[in-house]
């Protein structure tokens, strides 16, 4: 928590409920896509699982037979239009996330206004939209909100003094929570403040290549999470490096990378399938001069799937478009 900043909180707080009482009065405009939606949200800025959780319903929906999209913000991009991801495009165009979604073989669209990605969306075909990390989206009419809880949440202070985006009351307008399983005491903490809503369970993984005495790097949201997994399944981590969530990897990092392979003697660079997106080709040939180049693969999957994903056929009804 930044304590200098807590004078701000309240002007923040204050900001927040006044929006949110403009779109539970329908003060505010709200557009509606012919088609359903589904966001993956949270509570406070950084990584806590929303993408990951959002790939994993997309494949489950898939497997059920129902047509399935992502609709995102492609945060970080460099473009400003709104249009499909192309699996074979670039992070600077498409964004890491949504480009990661894409050569899942799940179709993305991008967008500032996600309501005009998801008519580019219904132009294709009738499909549910997922909406990666849409809970404070308000914009964009949902018919069901999932939102993701990580541990460190319930001991944040809202923005910009912490990391919160809205506190837990916010819930409220929540159908379904989505929690790590390690977490699991934290049940009655959340029933405590009130909240008595559905609980997903998450299994989350990461299946790395075998790799001895590895330099490994990343720019996501929590890196520390990252480097002790790897470290817990038995990989042989040298030396880390980590840089802020979506960072634009310079020609400066992949030489400090090289100077570290060197200094270390690694014999692998190890690094996230979003990170590695979001190295351009040449940068890739660059880090290979200096080691082999890997991707570790976050996996995630839900305690008891064929439950999860009825519950949400459930909620949907009868409007679910099915895969021709």
């Amino acid at each position: 928590m930044n304590r200098a900043l807590l004078p701000l909180t309240p002007l923040y707080a204050a900001a927040v409920a006044a929006k949110n009482l403009a779109y539970g009065r329908k003060w505010a405009p709200v557009d509606r896509l012919r088609c359903p939606v589904v966001s993956v949200g949270n509570l406070s800025v950084g990584g806590s699982g929303k993408t990951p959780l959002t790939l994993r319903l997309a494949e489950l929906l898939r497997d059920q037979g129902v047509a399935v999209d992502v609709l995102s913000r492609g945060y970080g991009r460099q473009s400003e239009a709104t249009a499909k991801v192309d699996p074979g495009g670039s992070a600077e165009i498409f964004g890491d996330e949504p480009l990661l979604i894409a050569r899942a073989g799940i179709p993305a669209f991008v967008g500032d206004s996600r309501y005009e990605a998801g008519l580019v969306a219904e132009k294709e075909t009738a499909r549910v939209h997922l909406l990666d990390d849409g809970f404070q989206h308000r914009q964009l009419a949902r018919d069901v909100d999932v939102v993701v809880l990580h541990r460190t949440d319930f001991a944040e202070h809202l923005l910009p003094a912490g990391r919160l985006r809205e506190n837990f009351g916010a819930l409220r307008r929540a159908h379904l929570i989505a929690m790590r399983e390690e977490d699991r005491e934290l049940e009655p903490e959340l029933r405590h403040r009130g909240c008595d809503l559905p609980i997903w369970w998450m299994r989350r993984t990461v299946e790395w290549p075998e790799a001895s005495r590895a330099l490994v790097f990343c720019a996501i949201a929590r890196p520390n999470e990252f480097f002790e997994e790897l470290r817990r399944q038995g990989c042989d981590v040298l030396e880390t490096r980590a840089w802020r969530d979506h960072h634009v990897y310079t020609a400066g990092d992949l030489a400090e990378l090289a100077v570290l392979s060197q200094r270390y003697g690694a014999e692998t660079l190890l690094t996230t399938e979003k990170d590695f997106v979001r190295l351009r080709p040449e940068q890739r040939q660059q880090l290979e001069a200096a080691a082999p180049l890997r991707t570790a693969k976050l996996t995630l999957r839900l305690a008891d799937e064929p439950a999860a994903v009825g519950s949400l056929m459930a909620r949907l009804g009868a409007a679910i478009p099915m895969r021709k």
